[in-house]
């Protein structure tokens, strides 16, 4: 298969997945069941018909409105099937083989999924967290079964690292610095990108986040130093970055 149909084909498949992950990030904060549980309008909470659940054709017909109660579509929603079809159609360009074209695009789903539910709501779920270190380890035997102890040894130092780091933070500064799901999380990245990645991860998450911080001071003039800020978000771009481009300086 050529790049470019793999593209399509993943830039496809990418909007319906976008349009479970948009289903997800709004029902699994609330509790609420995500295989089961029918799609509702959050205006007049009728069930959604099958025609008002194509993702993008859907909100561009009814012009982001509910058909029955006129109620707004957020844009959050066409946002994250844009999303996730780009992750499809860039993993598409990416890999040499179908093997590390299907592992980039389930890596980039995943962490748009986990970036979008802490952004919105400061949490990573370890349900979230988990399958991607689980994932992570399958690609590595998969694509490469000879690195497989690398990963392993990845996800160990990924958690325990940045574990070490919040208790320490916080038996100095007496206050959380890092929330109980980071940890997890870096130990998902140590199970894709192995532990000589890790560095690059953090470096990537950096940069982003003080990229984030200042442009908050150029907005508002003044930062707060307990001021949240969803860190997993930003290392979700350091794993998606240090995936794509490999271990700054190897």
């Amino acid at each position: 298969m050529s790049p470019a149909v793999a593209a399509v084909v993943l830039g496809l498949l990418g909007l319906i997945i976008g349009s479970f992950l948009a289903a997800v990030s709004v029902r699994l904060p609330r509790d609420e069941d995500i295989v089961v549980a029918r799609s509702r309008c959050m205006g007049c909470d009728q069930t959604l018909r099958p025609w008002e659940l194509v993702p993008l054709f859907s909100w561009l017909v009814l012009r982001a409105r509910c058909a029955r109660c006129d109620a707004a579509i957020s844009p959050r929603y066409p946002l994250i099937e844009l999303g996730a079809a780009g992750i499809g159609v860039w993993a598409g360009f990416s890999g040499s083989s179908w093997l590390m074209v299907a592992a980039t695009a389930v890596l980039g789903w995943q962490l748009l999924l986990i970036a979008i539910i802490d952004a919105e709501n400061f949490w990573l779920p370890d349900v979230l967290t988990w399958p991607l270190a689980a994932t992570g380890l399958i690609a590595a035997a998969l694509i490469d079964r000879g690195s497989v102890l690398t990963h392993l040894i990845g996800a160990a130092v990924g958690f325990g690292g940045l574990w070490l780091v919040g208790w320490l933070y916080k038996a100095v500064r007496k206050r959380d610095g890092l929330g109980g799901g980071d940890p997890f999380l870096f130990a998902g990245a140590g199970a894709w990108v192995g532990w000589l990645g890790l560095p690059s991860v953090l470096l990537w998450a950096s940069a982003v986040g003080l990229s984030l911080v200042f442009g908050m001071l150029v907005v508002r003039r003044s930062v707060s130093a307990t001021q949240k800020l969803p860190f997993g978000v930003f290392l979700a771009v350091g794993i998606w970055l240090t995936w794509l481009s490999g271990p700054l300086g190897f």
